[in-house]
């Protein structure tokens, strides 16, 4: 058996400021909302997939939705997480193991922050080898920021251009009234902020929220059923580089450039024929990387193809139309906000709701590549209308 596969449902939870519900809780808004979105019911869905680093195992959440899943996903490889276990989604309603699959995704790390406990990514990089870096400091974005260094070394890409990948962020996100941050930004602004880790100040880092989403996954056998344009996976893949920095074999290039490549082929297109992309933006430099990676432009040519305006809404290449991680939406982690937002931008949700101005204006094919880790791993979906 061999189906081809499509996104009927996507929706988010409250997002932003979250101070009274559980992450159950938004899991179980998203999840319920993606669902109806699809025109189905929970007797439909024989899938479930949500993260497995968190603290809330599948099968727990998957019973809280009302869930009784014949097929269960719990991949667990940080923030891009939902990107790889979409592909594993795909491959299961293919080959007919399931017909009907939700993934689903809620955290309240801002509210926890605020309380005093924090509960994101308690695992993910806590034990084994990594540990042993630790004590020399290499902390999530310490690393972030050795690879920037290195880049800057490399090819010369200058602190003003990956500041610029915030400015256009923030652009986007003034269109979007569910962003966390609106009011717009400059390059000076970005620049004068508190540093946090060389070269990276605050803007520079994606901003700390509550919130979750959910995705409904389908045969084509039972689109017919469902209320939503489809819109189909194209391609898919995945790849695992690294976890300690000491087999990180280039700290220019991430694991975008082995699975973009491979969803592209799959797909049968080429990055050319993008009309929006949606990439996890923990950092800017994480943006600009994965562009290279994903053959946008030549490596080390990030900075100067990204300026300009080029990936604000209106320009030659939109990318993460919603503001991204840096202003919209960052609950610990983001890769599955990204599958909604480029599945509202191909089916021109915003348009036919009366925000013209949130709309990527023609969308026919989007990319969506979410990073986890420090650059460890990479999974990158190429979706279409047709």
């Amino acid at each position: 058996m061999s189906r081809r596969v499509a996104i009927v449902g996507a929706a988010l939870s409250d997002t932003g400021r979250v101070d009274d519900l559980t992450p159950f809780h938004l899991h179980s808004q998203a999840g319920s909302k993606a669902v109806a979105d699809a025109g189905l019911t929970k007797a439909d869905v024989d899938g479930f997939a949500s993260n497995g680093t968190g603290t809330l195992p599948p099968i727990e959440v998957a019973e809280y939705l009302g869930l009784k899943p014949t097929w269960l996903d719990s991949t667990g490889v940080g923030g891009g997480t939902w990107e790889v276990m979409a592909a594993h989604a795909v491959d299961a309603i293919s080959s007919g193991q399931a017909d009907v699959v939700v993934l689903s995704y809620g955290s309240t790390t801002r509210a926890d922050l605020k309380k005093g406990r924090r509960t994101a990514n308690l695992s993910f990089g806590a034990r084994g080898p990594v540990q042993y870096e630790v004590p020399y400091g290499h902390t999530l974005i310490a690393k972030y920021g050795m690879s920037t260094i290195r880049h800057m070394h490399e090819y010369g890409t200058t602190i003003e251009e990956l500041a610029e990948i915030a400015v256009s962020s923030r652009y986007n996100a003034g269109f979007n009234p569910d962003a966390y941050y609106r009011d717009p930004i400059t390059v000076d602004e970005v620049q004068s902020g508190r540093m946090i880790a060389d070269p990276f100040t605050k803007l520079h880092c994606c901003i700390r929220s509550d919130g979750g989403c959910a995705i409904v996954l389908a045969a084509e056998d039972r689109v017919a059923d469902t209320r939503r344009p489809p819109v189909w996976v194209l391609g898919t893949g995945q790849h695992v580089s690294h976890t300690t920095m000491s087999e990180w074999e280039d700290f220019t290039t991430g694991p975008a450039a082995i699975s973009g490549p491979r969803a592209f082929a799959q797909a049968g297109v080429t990055p050319d024929d993008i009309d929006l992309a949606c990439v996890y933006d923990a950092f800017t430099f994480m943006l600009m990387v994965t562009i290279e990676d994903l053959g946008f432009c030549k490596k080390g040519e990030g900075g100067p193809f990204l300026a300009g305006g080029r990936m604000r809404l209106g320009g030659e290449l939109p990318i993460n139309p919603d503001g991204g991680g840096l202003s919209a939406c960052h609950p610990g982690m983001r890769g599955l906000f990204l599958l909604v937002e480029a599945t509202r931008q191909l089916r021109g949700e915003y348009a036919a709701t009366g925000a013209p101005e949130r709309q990527v204006t023609d969308a026919e094919l989007a990319c969506v590549s979410g990073t986890g880790g420090w650059f460890c791993s990479n999974g990158t979906i190429i979706l279409g209308k047709d």
